[in-house]
């Protein structure tokens, strides 16, 4: 049975999820504020965590930032801020996916789902660990990605869009092939999310050439090609 751990400070919010989630079968656990729902987090195995974005003392941002230091647990962020940039950060920091309230409690299932399969997916794609290309080596098993003998630091997403264009070089990813892949399908983040973040890769795998490694194809999408 999958457990669920809610941190969210609106306890009729909390209330209302402890029921449904409950009633779908799976094991929940809450926290009211974020230090004790980051002690939760690091301290027991949770399948998923449902982060409120705006808490007094330590908010989700901060949470989800110093929980992906130990652990790699699916994080959904609730909150009531919509902006693309408020998207980014959380995304940036950690989060896999984004729902904004008030929001229908068939999508959060739904969004569940999708990230729960997408790590089945990806338990049966990185059976091959060591992707290579050009300079590049990425090591799925050890999260870690080497330049010319040097480690480069990505951010969890940035890691996953790396991932996903050293699996297909030389194939044509559009952006929403990017989006669903890498934030999962219905993901309230929009395409323009997957640019500013193929930037982020751009800058830090070549100061110089900004398409040495991935290609704008104009109107499309991305390529790694060699």
């Amino acid at each position: 049975m999958q457990k669920v751990l809610i941190i969210e400070d609106e306890e009729g919010l909390v209330e209302f999820l402890e029921l449904e989630l409950k009633y779908e079968g799976y094991l929940v656990d809450v926290a009211y504020d974020g230090r004790t729902g980051l002690d939760k987090a690091t301290k027991q195995k949770y399948d998923i965590i449902l982060l409120d974005l705006m808490m007094p003392g330590l908010n989700g941002i901060e949470v989800c930032r110093r929980l992906r230091t130990t652990k790699d647990t699916p994080v959904i962020m609730l909150t009531a801020k919509d902006s693309v940039m408020d998207r980014v950060m959380g995304l940036d920091n950690g989060a896999d996916d984004y729902l904004s309230k008030p929001f229908a409690i068939e999508e959060l299932f739904a969004r569940m789902r999708v990230i729960f399969r997408r790590q089945e997916n990806n338990k049966i794609l990185d059976q091959k660990l060591l992707l290579t290309f050009k300079d590049i080596e990425l090591d799925l098993e050890s999260r870690t990605v080497i330049k010319e003998k040097m480690l480069i630091e990505l951010t969890n997403k940035e890691f996953e869009l790396l991932a996903i264009f050293m699996r297909n070089v030389n194939k044509v990813l559009t952006r929403d092939m990017l989006l669903e892949q890498v934030w999962g399908y219905d993901s309230v983040v929009e395409t323009n999310v997957v640019d500013v973040y193929v930037r982020y890769l751009r800058n830090k795998l070549s100061a110089e050439d900004k398409e040495l490694y991935i290609q704008t194809i104009r109107g499309v999408g991305y390529v790694m090609r060699e």
